[in-house]
């Protein structure tokens, strides 16, 4: 009897514990589900998407959600960040401006330099001195109109003395 006893305790034994490792692997499967879900979810938020400026072209790994947000920004244009600073140096200068046109400002600005600059730097440097001219002639000719003009005098006759 005592044989049958011990078989019984250890059959009962057995079955304890394939109920036990049973309820384990129904615990993990659960955990792994759980976890699962939660990597779907990080995946899905993690997703990035290729984004490219509108001003200068350049193309960044981006989250949808963060695409979103700039182009909500930038009048629905998804603008670099250093794109963005430009434009917002813009806005700065010319506060009545609004945000649409100061990204197709620094568009154009943008397309205008890599025309000359990157396909012909002397042509670059020529245009970049005209314009400095250009400033230059209007901001005198601003000055100018606004200051009166003083006429000459008739004391003010050189004097030369070619006797000596």
């Amino acid at each position: 009897m005592h044989g049958l006893v011990t078989s019984l305790s250890l059959y009962l034994t057995l079955q304890n514990e394939q109920i036990r490792l049973r309820k384990v692997v129904s615990d993990i499967s659960v955990e792994i589900e759980k976890n699962s879900k939660e990597l779907e979810t990080i995946a899905i938020v993690n997703d990035v998407e290729q984004a490219e400026c509108k001003c200068c072209g350049l193309k960044e790994d981006c989250t949808p959600a963060y695409i979103v947000e700039v182009e909500e920004s930038y009048s629905g244009n998804w603008v670099c960040g250093l794109c963005s600073e430009a434009v917002k140096e813009r806005l700065i200068r010319t506060p009545k401006t609004s945000t649409g046109d100061a990204v197709a400002s620094h568009r154009e600005f943008f397309q205008k330099f890599n025309n000359t600059a990157r396909l012909n730097p002397k042509l670059s440097l020529a245009c970049i001195l005209r314009d400095i001219a250009k400033r230059s002639c209007e901001n005198r000719s601003s000055k100018n109109s606004s200051m009166t003009k003083l006429g000459r005098s008739t004391s003010c006759f050189p004097n030369i003395d070619l006797t000596n």
